[in-house]
């Protein structure tokens, strides 16, 4: 299959990230095709990718994607995790770099009703530190803030570094009554719909950054085969980071 490659490059400095809900690699015809989930990646062209829903739910969780051929059609290969069984990703989230070297890696426990977690990564990328947090947030309002409370006391723990904090996040306000009002401070106010993939309705996948990142441009990734391989559109943004002693909750 021929993949059509994404809008070019803004600045030389610039980089781009992304988050996808994957759905298992079901997609909006209800079929499982991983396959098509690598060509949309391949069309986003992103050199960070944060990943929901890369594992099977139940059994033994196993990953859905062949990581050797998501590598070899994109250049993205997957961030060391300690997994369970045979799953590829920490709670379904997997992050894939690309030409970016890993510091130092956590996966981290959500509160909740269900079972959610996020992948916090420190990362060299061009000589720029930078810190990525993939994230998976419940469907609960109540769930979503407790989460949103355990990130932001994460981050505030952590030293300072430019920060990033993609992922389906569940939420699509931006108001008081919006769940990520402990992350928000700081985050572009944004929205950009990506739910549901044939019909976007609602933004419930977010890329959020911190003050000592400029975010120069926010989209959907709308194709016709986005459209089809998940029930979420994928979201994108180039990036630019100024700043090495910020975070996301300073």
């Amino acid at each position: 299959m021929t993949c059509a490659r994404s809008d070019p490059r803004p600045a030389s400095d610039a980089f781009r990230i992304a988050s996808y809900n994957m759905h298992k690699g079901v997609g909006a015809d209800g079929r499982r095709d991983p396959a098509r989930i690598a060509s949309v990646l391949a069309e986003i062209d992103a050199d960070i990718v944060a990943l929901q829903e890369a594992d099977r739910r139940f059994g033994d969780m196993a990953g859905v994607l062949d990581l050797d051929a998501v590598r070899a059609l994109t250049g993205l290969a997957p961030v060391p995790l300690e997994r369970r069984g045979r799953a590829h990703g920490w709670r379904g989230n997997l992050v894939l770099l690309r030409n970016i070297d890993v510091e130092r890696v956590e996966q981290i426990d959500l509160p909740g009703l269900e079972p959610r977690g996020a992948v916090m990564i420190d990362v060299i990328r061009a000589g720029q530190p930078l810190r990525v947090v993939a994230a998976h947030l419940g469907l609960l309002r109540r769930s979503r803030l407790a989460q949103a409370l355990a990130l932001s006391e994460v981050l505030a723990a952590a030293p300072p570094r430019p920060t990033l904090l993609a992922g389906d996040l569940n939420e699509w306000r931006l108001t008081r009554r919006s769940s990520l009002e402990p992350l928000m401070p700081h985050a572009p106010g944004a929205l950009v719909k990506s739910f549901p993939a044939r019909r976007p309705l609602l933004a419930l996948d977010r890329i959020l950054a911190c003050p000592a990142t400029d975010v120069i441009e926010m989209s959907s990734h709308d194709t016709p085969l986005a459209r089809v391989a998940s029930d979420h559109l994928p979201v994108k943004a180039w990036i630019r980071a100024r700043d090495k002693g910020a975070a996301l909750s300073a």
